[in-house]
């Protein structure tokens, strides 16, 4: 069934809970994220409260499994509602989307004691998790990073050492999915760990200088000596790579969905500007060449949500949709650059100002080509699927 919601976007929800969770999404976000966005987002602040309020409404954790806290939704709805965050403020759909790629590891790979013991207080208990991947010298060439995990005797503690860059929570997470090196060079010598964030001797550099999002924290985070035991190892040791790689089909989902949504915010800012303001005594609105601006813009932002929903439902019929994953990422966050640019144009230099959020969507949509991998690393994608891995 397809729903129209106030602002006119047309959605196909498979269910009446599919639309009551919309529904929520849409009074949150009205309501406690939107009026609050432009302010936080000056003074830097990270609205954890929002976070905390997510989860106690069952946000959260939607694309997980039920019996240990989860909404149980497919990501056909999950995105949708993350769509909607982000087009509220994309610090929060943004940070919703990283704590649900923080939980991947252990929701899927952990064994059922370890998701028993630790997966409900993370998707409903009103915690928030980071995503440790990347560091300072490994980035997109992810399989070559260093920080290293050691035992500590036969079967006890692993001891890990290291530096993780570009954390999103970095600083303020209760938890962390860690990628460690266990073993030798390259992609077969690493392994997952689901590490707290009080653990001793991990720490937080001061958070980065950022062109946008600057209430969302991102941080390098140092592991010196922190000490995990064995049970909180996720997966077989050497399968921490494989894992990441799984997590992240995902999460590019998660980040096309925030795109369009900001995509829509932008959208929805330049047509009402363009019906209210008048130059040679008419709406601009009225001008042919700011319609047609407005027309790609909107066939943007409709073939971008097209574009993800069609991964989603590969992803949900348990079918393969990476190529569809990294095809979303790539068409969605570009778009959103284009959206965006042309958003300010056509508020001309009262876009260009703080008074007005195209101006902040201009700054955000930037971040949204380079996090979960950069638009460059998703052609290489897309191309090995296409064409198969590069002659060495």
């Amino acid at each position: 069934m397809a729903d129209s919601t106030p602002d006119g976007v047309e959605r196909r929800l498979p269910t009446d809970e599919a639309r009551e969770l919309l529904a929520l999404t849409r009074d949150i976000a009205r309501r406690e994220i939107a009026p609050r966005a432009a302010e936080e987002e000056a003074a830097g602040h990270f609205p954890r409260e929002l976070f905390t309020l997510l989860s106690r409404s069952g946000l959260l954790g939607l694309p997980y499994d039920p019996a240990y806290g989860g909404g149980g939704q497919p990501y056909e709805v999950y995105l949708q509602v993350l769509e909607e965050l982000a087009a509220a403020r994309l610090t929060v759909g943004l940070g919703v989307s990283v704590h649900s790629l923080s939980c991947h590891a252990l929701a899927r790979y952990g064994t059922e004691e370890q998701r028993a013991a630790h997966l409900p207080a993370m998707l409903g208990g009103g915690l928030l998790g980071a995503y440790c991947l990347s560091e300072p010298n490994a980035g997109s060439d992810a399989a070559a990073l260093r920080t290293r995990a050691v035992r500590d005797g036969d079967g006890g503690d692993w001891v890990i050492d290291g530096t993780k860059a570009w954390i999103t929570h970095g600083g303020i997470a209760d938890f962390c999915t860690v990628m460690a090196r266990t073993g030798d060079a390259g992609a077969r010598g690493v392994t997952a760990f689901l590490v707290p964030g009080d653990a001793p001797g991990l720490s937080a550099a001061p958070p980065e200088r950022k062109m946008g999002m600057k209430g969302s924290p991102t941080a390098q985070l140092h592991f010196d000596g922190v000490r995990v035991p064995d049970e909180r190892r996720l997966g077989a040791e050497g399968q921490g790579f494989a894992i990441a790689l799984d997590a992240l089909d995902s999460g590019r989902l998660g980040i096309a969905a925030c795109a369009v949504g900001l995509g829509q915010a932008a959208l929805d800012e330049a047509v009402g500007y363009a019906k209210e303001r008048r130059q040679f005594g008419r709406p601009i609105a009225d001008f042919q060449g700011l319609r047609f601006l407005l027309a790609d813009m909107a066939t943007q932002v409709e073939a971008g949500r097209a574009l993800y929903l069609e991964a989603a439902r590969l992803r949900d019929e348990g079918r393969p949709f990476g190529r569809c994953a990294a095809m979303a990422k790539l068409f969605c966050t570009d778009a959103a650059m284009r959206i965006t640019t042309d958003a300010v144009q056509v508020l001309g230099g009262y876009g260009y100002t703080a008074d007005f959020p195209v101006e902040r969507y201009l700054r955000e949509a930037k971040m949204l080509q380079i996090v979960e991998g950069t638009n460059q690393i998703q052609r290489v994608v897309i191309a090995r699927h296409l064409v198969g891995p590069e002659s060495r």
